[in-house]
């Protein structure tokens, strides 16, 4: 593998905005509730889609996600783990196409700090361990 380059780039939302769900883990739910002060009953009521396997947000008519302003993300400080570990998923660090591809969408891709292989691997598995019915 090549080396790894990332480092957010601020009051860049380009992640945020690529078509798909963000899906969220049990902790996930309940640390978003608490950052807006609201019951995770509450929170699930208003802004999450259950089926019997899965939690993800419901997706506002002509937005990726709720929480996504015009500033940035309004949870960031308890923003689920998919979107925590961006670019560190599974698919996206065992392939070196999938990386280039995703750089081309992600300015911070390619800057700012090195990951060695090993920090990135552990970032994945966390992915897949949150995330198990992905991988």
């Amino acid at each position: 593998m090549r080396e790894l380059r990332f480092e957010c780039v601020p009051g860049c939302t380009n992640c945020c905005e690529v078509e798909g769900f963000v899906y969220l883990t049990e902790n996930d739910l309940i640390c978003a509730a608490g950052h807006l002060e609201m019951s995770p009953a509450a929170f699930e009521e208003k802004y999450v889609y259950r089926t019997r396997h899965r939690r993800r947000l419901r997706k506002p008519r002509g937005k990726q996600c709720p929480f996504l302003e015009n500033e940035g993300c309004a949870i960031h400080p308890a923003k689920p783990t998919q979107c925590r570990l961006f670019p560190f998923w599974p698919d996206l660090i065992e392939s070196a196409d999938d990386w280039a591809e995703t750089a081309r969408e992600c300015p911070g891709i390619g800057t700012g700090r090195l990951y060695q292989i090993g920090t990135a691997v552990e970032k994945a598995s966390e992915m897949e361990r949150a995330y198990s019915f992905m991988y």
